[in-house]
C-alpha cells in the first residue's frame, strides 16, 4: 500500500507541476505578444485557465495528504489521542464518500463539455471539465489511503508533513 501511495504522489506532484509549466509558458508568451516581441496571440489567457484547473485538480490530494487543504486540527489537538484517531478517521471517510457521491453527476457534467468547444484553443470541453473530475478522484483516492492506512495501522491518519514543515 505505501508503494502505491508513493507512485500515486509522484504521480499527482508530476501532473502538478506539468500543469504549472503550461501556465509559465503560457503567461510569457502573453507576456511576449503584449510587449510586441511576437504578435500577440488570443488562445494563452484561455490555456493558462484551463492549466489553472488542472494544477488545482491535481494538487487536492497532495494538498489533503499533507494536511495543506483546509485542515482545522485544533478540536484534534484538544482531544485525547484515541478520539482524535476515530475524528481523523471519521474525517477520511467522510471525505472519500463525499467525493465518490459526486462521480456520477460530475461525469455528466464532463459529458455535456463534449458538445461544447473552448472558443480560441478549439478544445473540446469536456477535455477541460474533466478536470473537476481528476480532483474529486484525486480528493477520494487520497483520503480512502488515509483509511486504508489507518486501519492496516500503517498510519495513525496525521497529515503526512513535508521536510520543510518539519
Amino acid at each position: 500500500m505505501e508503494k502505491f501511495t508513493a507512485v500515486l504522489t509522484v504521480i499527482a506532484r508530476a501532473a502538478t507541476g506539468v500543469s504549472f509549466m503550461v501556465i509559465i509558458v503560457a503567461v510569457v508568451v502573453q507576456l511576449l505578444g503584449r510587449s510586441g516581441v511576437i504578435s500577440s496571440v488570443v488562445w494563452t489567457e484561455e490555456l493558462t485557465r484551463f492549466a489553472l484547473l488542472y494544477l488545482a485538480a491535481f494538487g487536492v490530494g497532495l494538498s489533503y495528504r499533507s494536511g495543506n487543504l483546509v485542515n482545522v486540527d485544533i478540536v484534534c489537538e484538544a482531544l485525547p489521542e484515541k478520539l482524535a484517531w476515530l475524528l481523523r478517521l471519521l474525517c477520511a471517510v467522510i471525505t472519500c464518500a463525499f467525493g465518490l457521491v459526486l462521480v456520477n453527476a460530475t461525469w455528466l457534467y464532463v459529458s455535456i463539455g463534449a458538445r461544447q468547444t473552448a472558443p480560441s484553443l478549439g478544445v473540446r470541453m469536456d477535455w477541460i471539465h474533466a478536470s473537476v473530475l481528476v480532483a474529486l478522484l484525486s480528493l477520494s483516492l487520497f483520503a480512502a489511503l488515509r483509511v486504508v492506512g489507518m486501519l492496516t495501522g500503517t498510519t495513525d491518519g496525521k497529515p503526512d508533513r513535508l521536510e520543510e514543515d518539519a
